[in-house]
């Protein structure tokens, strides 16, 4: 079974996936850590290289190529990406497709907690990655993150520990008969 995990930063997708695929034993790919990587190795910062990205579409043209590659390939699969519900709904590719959300000072706690620095910091960066991001799925894709219609499920973490979430997915792949062992 396929399984996409999509969400703003710090709303817990990348935990969540990790747990459900060793859950599920499925292999996990997330689309931050490539980004990320393909950010390291042009010697950037993640903020530069995603305003790079504004006016070069190749990064994010490669990045979703190879999601989708996996995904045609997998049928055990937990994706992690913002696009990840999108592409494979454009695909045709079958999947169950879910989007984490939060409270912005939340993830920006989390973030924080995660990568160091003050929460009004990581804030301001969320934002302006957020804006980085939307901009550039409009321009690139047609895509606004904002159409939450491609999704199975949607869970506002805030409140939730990661694991509960995990759980609530899984409850729900099953309950929708997708066996999600």
């Amino acid at each position: 079974m396929r399984i996409t995990i999509s969400g703003p930063p710090g709303s817990g997708k990348t935990t969540v996936c990790r747990m459900l695929g060793e859950r599920l034993g499925v292999e996990v790919v997330v689309s931050g850590h490539i980004f990320r990587q393909m950010a390291k190795e042009r010697g950037m910062s993640l903020a530069d290289f995603g305003r790079m990205c504004e006016a070069d579409p190749q990064a994010d043209l490669e990045l979703d190529k190879r999601m989708v590659e996996i995904a045609r390939s997998n049928d055990n699969v937990c994706l992690e990406g913002r696009l990840a519900a999108y592409m494979l709904t454009r695909h045709g590719i079958d999947a169950f497709r879910v989007l984490l959300t939060a409270d912005i000072d939340e993830r920006s706690r989390r973030v924080a907690e995660r990568e160091g620095g003050s929460t009004e910091q990581r804030r301001r960066e969320i934002e302006e990655r957020e804006a980085c991001e939307g901009k550039r799925y409009l321009t690139y894709y047609d895509i606004d993150v904002s159409d939450r219609s491609v999704y199975d499920l949607i869970i506002d973490t805030t409140h939730i520990p990661a694991d509960e979430v995990a759980e609530a997915i899984i409850r729900e792949v099953n309950q929708r008969g997708r066996d999600a062992r």
